[in-house]
């Protein structure tokens, strides 16, 4: 089986060198793996120590990043790798303050394996929520050197647990160590017979936790807030603008809206901005406007949402009405805020828990979301109380990096 998977590994890696001739995102993924070892080897001495993290994109680096900066903490004689798999993550964390070495992790051949561990030399690796590369991780138990998955999550429908999964079931004898995210994971690979495992939670809640205690402020949305009530719309897809915009056009004059695509391309912020027909700036366009004379704010920069959300009375957060579902809901959650979503969120145990506990709204259609909306504006006592859920929720599950920490500093 890993003959077969090797040559389908090859394969993929001409036929994503021909598609990258025609996808702006693929020429990235392609071209950005081409300097990884010369970056590696112009940033790692033979005499350094280093420990080596693993994302597949930006959210499993933002998952991880309380354990990069614990560890490096812990360990400062070590230098800090960080390879990503997708260029959604690489491009928007390659300058990161935290990594001695941001790269690419390379094609999963046996070669690539090999040369990419060699020129990263690591003492320890991390690899974050559901990451599995046969030939590393077997290139890594060949070198014993310490590795382990952090933040894991189980699901019975992965192919693990399938007649068919031997071959990514032998890819967990790898692991020295796993720190799984809930119960359910740890009762699954249980029945497959590990027993090296710690429901350690999940680092997220570590991380949005640490959002509070810097400094949020942002003055060009304390003045276009103005006192008045704000909803924050934060990585909406069309499909959730569908909805929503029929809602903003409907909308009092008491109420203030601030939308931050998930994507930010011109054809589609304008199409955005066309769309609402109420008065409309956008980040780009706000220098030298008296920005309290709109009602909707449109975000169309990135790496700015984290803070916008301290400044909501109630969050929206899009992709709940696609695949794989809604995004990252811990970051409102955080500042005690009422959320509402779409109906995709069973994939995410965060947003089911919520969704359960009543901090988070779920619609199915623009009725629901109508319905949604007006009960939190119309009810302070219920937009309080279900913001106070949110915010217990992230602080009752806080903890999962020192878990780890104290496992590993133990070993």
């Amino acid at each position: 089986m890993l003959f077969l998977y090797n040559i389908v590994v090859h394969i993929a890696g001409i036929f994503l060198k021909l598609l990258a001739l025609f996808s702006p995102k693929l020429k990235l993924f392609v071209a950005g793996r081409k300097t990884v070892i010369e970056t590696l080897n112009s940033k790692i001495n033979a005499s350094d120590k280093t420990i080596w993290f693993h994302a597949a994109s930006l959210g499993e680096y933002e998952q991880g990043l309380p354990v990069i900066e614990k560890v490096k903490t812990s360990y400062p004689n070590h230098k800090i790798v960080v390879s990503f798999f997708s260029p959604s993550g690489y491009e928007v964390r390659k300058n990161n303050t935290v990594a001695d070495a941001t790269v690419y992790l390379l094609l999963d051949t046996k070669s690539n394996a090999t040369k990419f561990i060699e020129a990263a030399q690591p003492e320890m690796v991390f690899f974050i929520k559901y990451e599995f590369w046969p030939n590393y991780l077997n290139e890594l138990k060949a070198r014993k050197i310490p590795t382990y998955l952090i933040s894991g999550i189980f699901r019975e429908q992965q192919a693990f647990f399938k007649w068919y999964g031997g071959f990514y079931r032998n890819a967990l004898n790898t692991f020295n160590h796993f720190f799984v995210q809930n119960d359910s994971s740890k009762k699954l690979i249980q029945k497959l017979g590990f027993n090296n495992i710690t429901v350690s939670g999940d680092t997220r809640f570590d991380r949005v936790v640490t959002i509070l205690d810097r400094n949020n402020q942002l003055d060009f949305i304390e003045e276009f807030k103005a006192n008045k009530t704000t909803i924050v719309i934060g990585s909406s897809w069309p499909k959730d603008e569908d909805l929503l915009i029929n809602y903003i056009n409907n909308s009092s004059s008491d109420v203030k809206f601030i939308i931050a695509p998930h994507n930010i391309k011109k054809e589609q912020i304008e199409s955005l901005k066309y769309s609402v027909q109420k008065s409309t700036v956008l980040f780009s366009e706000k220098e030298n406007k008296n920005l309290a004379d709109f009602q909707v704010f449109i975000i169309d920069t990135i790496g700015i949402l984290t803070k916008i959300y301290s400044y909501a009375d109630i969050a929206y957060v899009g992709g709940g009405f696609g695949n794989p579902g809604v995004h990252n809901i811990l970051e409102p959650a955080t500042f005690g805020i009422p959320i509402i979503i779409g109906p995709n969120f069973s994939h995410f145990a965060e947003a089911t828990a919520l969704v359960h506990a009543e901090g988070c709204i779920t619609i199915q259609n623009q009725i629901e979301l109508y319905e949604a909306f007006d009960l939190l504006l119309n009810n302070e006592d219920e937009r309080h109380e279900k913001g106070h859920i949110c915010e217990t929720f992230v602080q009752m599950n806080k903890g999962a990096t020192n878990t780890i920490l104290q496992y590993i500093n133990n070993k």
